[in-house]
């Protein structure tokens, strides 16, 4: 009910109703899992510098279906975050700016629930622009990846038990392939498959302590 209000609550703060579609029903079983990585971690003066998303359709990684694209950002780049992307200054350069970017991706994302993993800082990064472009926050519903793998492995832990919700880490536990890490669309793709694999469990309630059943086979499309 809350939700609801709320939804209904940003759409009347609308600025742009050629932006109404984030509010359509989602299209049956979809969903986008996206990734940014950006110039540093402060959400309020950081920026992106490039941002990926992929379809998925009931088990399926649309992979055929994917958004890429370079922003040329208006902060400067941390050097601890160019040891963690390898993007330096030279290689965001060429980037398009973020206004002609968003547009772009708000279009591909459409109303679909967004997936990430720590979900929230990326979209905090695109909220940024986002309230520029449309005068609200992104209203999609949002899956957190690191939170189904804290209640699919630590939900009935007892007190005391150490917790790791690294991204590797959770990659390892679930014998999902590592690809290029800190790339936006290989990191994408690996949330997708986390993803998958965790709502497999889910559905057959399946607990991780309690043993690692096969990864389910994902689909390209």
């Amino acid at each position: 009910m809350l939700l609801g209000l709320k939804r209904r609550f940003l759409l009347h703060l609308l600025r742009d109703p050629a932006y109404r579609f984030l509010f359509d029903p989602p299209p049956q079983g979809e969903s986008v899992s996206i990734d940014c990585e950006t110039t540093g971690l402060n959400t309020r003066t950081d920026d992106i510098v490039t941002v990926a998303a992929v379809k998925i359709r009931g088990n399926r990684i649309l992979t055929s279906e994917r958004f890429e694209a370079m922003v040329k950002p208006r902060a400067k780049l941390n050097p601890d975050a160019i040891k963690v992307h390898r993007l330096r200054e030279q290689d965001v350069a060429g980037g398009r700016p973020i206004e002609e970017v968003l547009p772009d991706l708000l279009r591909f994302i459409g109303s679909r629930p967004l997936v990430g993993f720590y979900l929230e800082f990326d979209v905090a990064m695109l909220n940024k622009h986002v309230r520029r472009l449309i005068g609200i926050d992104l209203p999609n519903a949002q899956i957190e990846v690191s939170g189904t793998y804290y209640e699919r492995k630590y939900g009935d832990a007892p007190p005391g038990v150490e917790i790791d919700l690294r991204f590797m880490s959770i990659l390892r536990d679930l014998g999902l392939p590592a690809l290029d890490q800190h790339d936006a669309y290989s990191d994408a793709l690996m949330t997708v498959m986390m993803h998958l694999t965790l709502e497999d469990y889910r559905a057959r309630g399946v607990r991780i302590p309690r043993g690692r059943p096969r990864p389910i086979a994902f689909y390209g499309g």
